[in-house]
């Protein structure tokens, strides 16, 4: 804690450091820096965070993928239940009431 008694603000040289940022390892007074995840950090960082962007996952491709085997499934499905109707005898179908 001594440390940072001695410290000085990045922005204010006139006012005393209060916290230390994490990312950038600098100084800054209460005015300077804000809350973020539980952590304090300087205004600077925390516009580098909002700046980054995450990694986009390739869902475009993975739900074209899964569509075109549904469509396949389901075709297939129909496909082999009408190749079965078709292979029943008729006189199955020619029975009286």
């Amino acid at each position: 804690m001594s440390v940072l008694i001695q410290q000085r603000c990045r922005i204010h040289p006139d006012r005393e450091a209060a916290v230390r940022c994490p990312l950038c390892q600098r100084f800054y007074c209460r005015e300077c820096v804000v809350e973020h995840d539980g952590r304090m950090m300087c205004a600077y960082c925390i516009g580098q965070l909002a700046k980054t962007p995450e990694p986009r996952k390739s869902s475009t491709a993975v739900w074209g993928i899964l569509s075109l085997t549904g469509f396949l499934m389901v075709w297939l499905i129909f496909y082999y239940f009408g190749m079965g109707l078709a292979r029943v005898p008729s006189s199955f179908f020619g029975g009286t009431p």
